[in-house]
């Protein structure tokens, strides 16, 4: 992160995914996604998956 140097792999993997964390902010809108969060998108996502594997499973 900017040129930081970190004493192990363990340190730095800690510092970035709280960086990125902290960055991210999973409530905001995004246009691409039809005005959805990104989380209840992936949601949305993640049960017509689910609905479509079931139905396969059936047929």
């Amino acid at each position: 992160m900017h040129r930081r140097q970190f004493a192990t792999r363990t340190e730095a993997r800690l510092k970035i995914a709280t960086w990125i964390t902290g960055f991210y902010n999973p409530r905001r809108r995004h246009s691409a996604a039809g005005g959805l969060p990104p989380e209840e998108f992936e949601r949305i996502i993640a049960e017509a998956r689910e609905r479509h594997c079931q139905k396969d499973q059936t047929a």
